[in-house]
């Protein structure tokens, strides 16, 4: 499923033609007398519209403008479907990245390495592009690492994306990586584990936050250890999907799962 822009249902004001030919500017026909159609990305599209009675064709050309989105969106596509996810204005530091990433086209074709059904989904380690099948994978990235940036709005929910790190040992900081993400699958909540983190992290969720852990599910345990800087909000099933392949004693998927993300303009 992709996320839509605007779904715009078209005027016909020649509706004594015999056939019509729309061309919505996007690279779509339509021969529908008054079609609906979906805009995936901004811009200016020039629409045309051919109505044809017996042998007199008229044209008409006019301008559709599709305003760019007021969420910052990326798209992220797999062999399992698609996913749009929003990055998190109050995570300036990780959306930055993320984007500047995206737009050198650093994740095009890198693995979901790590595979865990009940828990997430990861990737983003460059290593993996190339990678021989059942090699070890997890431990590269582009070089540097960005701060934590944790937001106590911004738990961890099924379909939060979040930044993988090193662990504590090494990075008292929780300083995340450069590149590697995932996405939290998890499973439904309990009540009383969930107050059992409050206690333990010193954390006070909102009714909100403990109902969607317990209906969605998710994983509390991570909250305020990693941050979180995104969500997706459509494809959850993909999520599921990915969750459910073969995986080797490493969990890694045993065929590539490959994705490819672009913003969403």
């Amino acid at each position: 499923m992709l996320m839509h822009l605007a779904t715009i249902e078209f005027k016909n004001n020649s509706q004594k033609a015999d056939s019509y030919l729309w061309n919505l500017g996007d690279g779509t026909q339509s021969k529908d007398s008054v079609p609906n159609h979906h805009y995936t990305h901004s811009g200016k599209y020039d629409v045309t519209l051919s109505a044809t009675k017996g042998k007199k064709t008229n044209t008409m050309t006019q301008p559709l403008i599709i305003n760019p989105p007021t969420k910052c969106l990326i798209e992220i596509t797999t062999d399992y479907g698609v996913m749009v996810a929003e990055l998190y204005d109050a995570t300036p530091k990780h959306r930055d990245n993320f984007l500047k990433l995206i737009d050198q086209g650093f994740y095009d074709g890198l693995l979901f390495h790590r595979v865990i059904d009940g828990f997430m989904i990861q990737g983003g380690d460059p290593d993996s592009k190339h990678a021989a099948a059942g090699a070890p994978l997890g431990m590269g990235g582009p070089g540097y690492q960005v701060p934590a940036e944790f937001v106590d709005s911004l738990i961890h929910v099924k379909g939060s994306l979040a930044a993988a790190r090193m662990g504590d040992n090494v990075n008292p900081q929780k300083m995340s990586s450069g590149s590697q993400f995932y996405i939290v699958q998890g499973r439904p909540v309990e009540s009383s584990v969930i107050d059992m983190f409050e206690t333990r992290k010193g954390i006070s969720y909102t009714p909100e936050q403990k109902k969607e852990y317990m209906e969605l599910g998710g994983t509390p345990a991570l909250d305020r250890d990693y941050t979180v800087f995104g969500r997706v909000i459509s494809g959850l099933d993909v999520i599921d999907k990915i969750a459910l392949v073969q995986k080797d004693s490493r969990d890694r998927p045993l065929k590539d799962v490959k994705m490819y993300i672009k913003a969403v303009k």
